[in-house]
């Protein structure tokens, strides 16, 4: 594994408003050895660690998180957003900029018998983040570590992760917004 898969995320200017660099992995995910590079990267630092369960947030995070999980051989969790899942859920509501938002899980997915992976593309302010690891801690699971493909540390979401007792690593981390 040798690729510089900072090379291959697109920095888009003034998106989604001005002033905002937006770090588009859409370029990473069309580079099929980036991509699988970046997948084997986040499952071989967590290959070994009795993980039964990956957790992968809406949407970006379902591309990294499946297949971290069929690296690890081991069950997929999407972390949707409200009203997407069917069947019996479990919600946590977590602050947006303007206003609150709730994600869940299927109710009967985890239990205290589970270890579970956090995945996604970017950690930011880790709003979302943290709200998973609360969500899929009140089902009795352990989630201890989340793994993300870009850290902006600027908005301190990993360091806020990690003040929640989360071991928190990314692949790469860009300066600004």
């Amino acid at each position: 594994m040798s690729l510089d898969l900072k090379s291959l995320v697109r920095t888009i200017p003034d998106y989604p408003k001005q002033g905002i660099l937006f770090r588009d992995i859409t370029t990473l995910i069309e580079h099929p050895e980036g991509f699988r590079e970046s997948v084997e990267r986040i499952a071989q630092e967590h290959r070994g660690k009795g993980f039964t369960h990956v957790a992968g947030i809406e949407a970006r995070g379902f591309i990294f998180g499946a297949g971290v999980a069929i690296a690890l051989g081991v069950g997929f969790v999407p972390v949707r957003k409200r009203g997407k899942l069917p069947g019996q859920t479990i919600g946590q509501n977590y602050v947006l900029e303007y206003g609150v938002d709730t994600i869940e899980i299927h109710a009967d997915v985890l239990s205290d018998v589970h270890k579970v992976l956090l995945v996604d593309d970017l950690i930011a302010t880790g709003g979302t983040a943290i709200a998973a690891v609360n969500l899929i801690r009140r089902t009795g699971a352990v989630c201890d570590d989340a793994a993300f493909v870009i850290d902006l540390p600027e908005l301190g979401g990993a360091d806020k992760l990690r003040a929640e007792g989360v071991n928190t690593s990314a692949l790469m981390s860009f300066e600004g917004h």
